[in-house]
């Protein structure tokens, strides 16, 4: 076989792996390793120690050390730990109520109040997992309490949730960052008006939905609902604390005042201060957010270290080579390259996550937008879309056994399924509304930063 034959069957035998249900990570670096040996192989070694002369163990002592000195990561484990906080402080319980009063005389209110606890949920979180299960907790019982049609109820939750990796601070963002050697202030920037885009089409669909048809989430009964005063006072307590330190993060990265890390470093700060005035900071809750944090970015590095082995004997072997001269050899306009991108990616979200396409297929197409003229950020964007659909693309869709895993009996996983495939609509829909109107996502980081101009 030929170096980039080799390099093809690197590729396949780690998607089969990972379908098989062996961990990401240590399947990357595992084949890294492996094929990498081959790859840098030297010759017959003259003596047992000359096993192990080989430069792939070079290698991975350098990703090893580049991960561990990224600027652009240090971020990471600062969001996750004030997202941790935030959900144990008790603020997204009264923030949902509130909401959910406020919004009394719309249609779904109680669905339109879980879509914006979500949104608000994950610029103070992104962590898709945590805000998906805590409003599977949360809010799942009250709807069904109301009588809101289960499935429709769960496809709220499990779409909201994914807003998380789209709307910043989002990790995904970080790491895409990282990989693209992009500046994460111009992506977070590039991120804010499709995540509220998004956000906005699931609200519109939610009031259209059960206005055509309002069985599905029938209306609060009026004793129940408390005083105005009352609603918003609750709503004020609840959302403006938040609020504020959400702007003061966001606001100090896109102003130019803070890095993402030192931000978040702000955030995860704020999040403890917060938790203190609402009386819910205890030791027992640092600990499990520490935990939680140190687990979550731990599995965050590996991948990187995996991913960065794997992709750098992919290369070398001639896989990265051969997949563009088959894009260039098809002569493709700028439209088409970003249609058929976008559909590998679309498809491949279909058994992956975000984190495999993201880390091991992004990179393949990277290299190549430059030949077709595509703005790296623009690409970002579409590819932030497209990757809300592996949490909402049955089999893998990993939003789903989220909110199943919470609910356990409660509801039929497909069900469930049933539930999200309307808003899988809506993220490709909005995609077409990102192509069709780039500055949706460029607008803002030219105003803010300035023109982009490849370097």
């Amino acid at each position: 076989m030929t170096d980039p034959q080799v390099a093809i069957l690197m590729l396949s035998l780690f998607i089969v792996l990972v379908l098989l249900g062996f961990p990401i990570a240590f399947t990357l670096l595992a084949m890294g390793v492996g094929f990498g040996y081959y790859a840098y192989y030297q010759g017959p070694p003259d003596s047992f120690a000359g096993y192990f002369d080989n430069n792939i163990f070079y290698l991975l002592n350098q990703n090893t050390y580049s991960v561990m000195e990224n600027d652009t990561l240090v971020a990471i484990p600062l969001f996750l730990f004030m997202g941790y906080v935030v959900e144990r402080a008790s603020i997204v319980d009264r923030l949902f109520f509130s909401l959910q009063m406020a919004a009394r005389r719309l249609p779904g209110s109680m669905a339109i109040a879980s879509l914006l606890t979500c949104a608000v949920f994950s610029t103070a979180s992104g962590i898709v997992g945590a805000v998906v299960t805590l409003m599977g907790l949360l809010a799942f019982p009250a709807m069904a309490n109301a009588n809101y049609n289960k499935s429709f109820a769960s496809g709220v939750i499990c779409a909201g949730g994914t807003l998380g990796i789209l709307i910043p601070p989002s990790i995904m963002l970080i790491v895409y960052a990282a990989i693209a050697e992009l500046s994460p202030l111009r992506l977070y920037a590039a991120a804010v008006f499709p995540g509220l885009m998004l956000a906005g089409l699931y609200i519109v669909y939610v009031i259209t939905r059960v206005g055509l048809n309002p069985a599905i989430a029938p209306r609060p009964l009026e004793e129940e609902v408390p005083p105005k005063r009352e609603i918003y006072l609750n709503l004020l307590v609840s959302f403006v604390p938040l609020t504020v330190l959400i702007f003061l993060v966001l606001g100090s990265i896109l102003g130019g005042l803070a890095t993402p890390a030192e931000a978040a470093a702000m955030g995860a700060l704020g999040g403890l201060v917060l938790a203190a005035l609402y009386r819910s900071l205890s030791w027992q809750k640092v600990k499990e957010s520490v935990f939680l944090t140190a687990k979550a970015t731990a599995m965050v590095c590996w991948l990187f270290i995996g991913s960065w082995t794997f992709a750098s004997v992919f290369s070398y072997l001639g896989g990265h080579s051969v997949i563009e001269e088959w894009f260039l050899a098809m002569s493709l306009e700028p439209w088409q390259f970003l249609v058929l991108v976008q559909l590998i990616i679309f498809l491949l979200g279909w058994p992956l996550e975000w984190s495999e396409i993201l880390i091991i297929f992004v990179p393949i197409f990277l290299p190549m937008l430059e030949t077709f003229g595509v703005n790296p950020y623009f690409f970002a964007m579409l590819v932030a879309l497209n990757l809300q659909t592996s949490f909402l693309t049955p089999p893998m869709a990993m939003s789903a056994y989220y909110l199943k895993g919470v609910l356990k009996d409660q509801i039929e996983l497909m069900d469930i399924f049933k539930g999200i495939m309307p808003y899988l609509g809506i993220v490709l829909f909005s995609m077409v509304m990102l192509y069709q109107f780039p500055g949706i996502a460029l607008w803002l980081p030219d105003v803010l930063f300035g023109e982009y101009f490849p370097r």
